[in-house]
């Protein structure tokens, strides 16, 4: 199993940056992919971004690229989501989810933190 944590998120305006955290425990040595996904309120949750654990390779949403960048400290077990130029339909809960070897989908999820964009 692995455990996931988010941290980070909070009240930003318009324009305005944050750094998501998603600390990554128990058996890290079976990640394949992490990624972000959020949902707002009355919407289905939507991928965001993802990160090969090993390799790095990165994959994004079109709604977010160049806004966005995925990272990961290999070393640290740690992933991060750089958000910046906020926009208001930003605002969701991100989950951090964990896709191990092996598996066939994202099976891990951590519960989740706020993203509020103020106009």
């Amino acid at each position: 199993q692995v455990q996931l944590v988010e941290s980070g998120g909070g009240l930003v305006q318009a324009g305005g940056s944050l750094r998501l955290s998603c600390a990554a425990s128990g058996r890290t040595f079976t990640l394949y992919t992490v990624g972000w996904f959020r949902q707002a309120p009355g919407k289905e949750r939507e991928f965001v971004a993802s990160i090969r654990w090993s390799s790095g390779i990165t994959s994004y949403v079109e709604s977010v690229k160049g806004r966005f960048t995925i990272s990961r400290d290999y070393g640290k077990n740690m992933v991060y989501l750089q958000m910046n130029s906020l926009k208001p339909e930003d605002t969701a809960v991100y989950y951090c989810a964990s896709w191990l070897l092996g598996r066939n989908e994202y099976d891990y999820w951590g519960r989740g933190t706020q993203v509020t964009v103020s106009s």
